[in-house]
């Protein structure tokens, strides 16, 4: 059982948990993840790892409240427990002094972000950041990367807050060379990424955090297709090489088990919702 120590809304529907996990926070390193189950009957997820102190034994996640377990892990409280925590799964990022470093970090993924800009310059990187929300009420750690960026730009989808879209990365491109590139964000806007990246020969590493469900590579459902061969993304990743990335693949068996998803979600809320992990 894993202790929930600190609950914190960092936007709406988007939340930040940390939870007791020493033997997780003693081998942690950016990149990696957990599989998540939060009763005995309940289903795995995967979440990618935000934070970890060795010292007190913690890890912290975030999530987006979007389907059911995501809303029943909502619902949680400070001091309740999670039944079944999984990790650190996957293989961790390379954080070495690269030279100068675009991140970019889209939705809830700005969280897992924050850690790889942190560790990047502490590895003596120049590190430029690029934050992006669909609104700018979905919009956190800006101040928390400012701090820790040479450069911080802020984007949104319908440009409430900073550039509108990411069309302003062509011009940023074009005027300063790059020597690395990390994007972690929707399958969709890692896509778009990668292709204004391309042109410049900028290396881009992806994210890929598709549907998993045993997340140690033995179920097949997170494959994925990168430079023509077939990939699984728990043990194979999650980070690839973006530009050898079959993305369209990819967004199509995502959207594959849309229709289920939604109705897991809308019947769990008819039924009232409950923190029981029941399917």
């Amino acid at each position: 059982m894993y202790k929930i120590l600190v609950t914190k809304e960092l936007a709406p529907k988007v939340k930040l948990f940390e939870v007791a996990a020493p033997e997780i926070a003693e081998k942690a390193k950016p990149g990696q993840f957990i599989i998540l189950i939060i009763g005995k009957t309940g289903e795995r997820i995967p979440l990618t790892i935000t934070g970890y102190d060795r010292k007190k034994g913690t890890i912290s996640f975030v999530f987006n409240e979007v389907g059911k377990t995501t809303k029943q892990l909502g619902l949680m409280e400070e001091g309740e427990c999670i039944e079944t925590i999984t990790g650190p799964l996957g293989n961790s990022s390379e954080i070495r002094n690269f030279g100068n470093v675009l991140c970019i970090g889209g939705g809830v993924m700005i969280a897992p972000m924050f850690l790889q800009v942190q560790a990047l310059k502490e590895a003596g990187n120049k590190v430029t950041t690029v934050i992006g929300a669909r609104i700018k009420d979905l919009l956190f750690f800006e101040d928390e990367m400012k701090a820790h960026s040479d450069k911080l730009y802020v984007t949104t989808d319908d440009g409430s807050k900073g550039y509108k879209g990411l069309d302003f990365l062509g011009k940023i491109l074009a005027k300063e060379k790059f020597d690395h590139c990390v994007a972690m964000g929707p399958v969709v806007m890692m896509k778009n990424i990668c292709e204004k990246t391309k042109p410049f020969g900028l290396r881009t590493i992806v994210t890929l955090t598709p549907i998993m469900v045993d997340g140690m590579g033995m179920c097949g459902v997170c494959r994925v297709t990168v430079a023509g061969k077939m990939k699984f993304a728990c043990v194979d990743g999650p980070e690839f090489d973006g530009h050898a990335v079959d993305f369209d693949g990819l967004i199509k068996r995502q959207r594959l088990f849309l229709p289920e998803e939604r109705l897991s979600s809308l019947l769990w809320e008819k039924l009232g919702g409950c923190t029981c992990g029941g399917n």
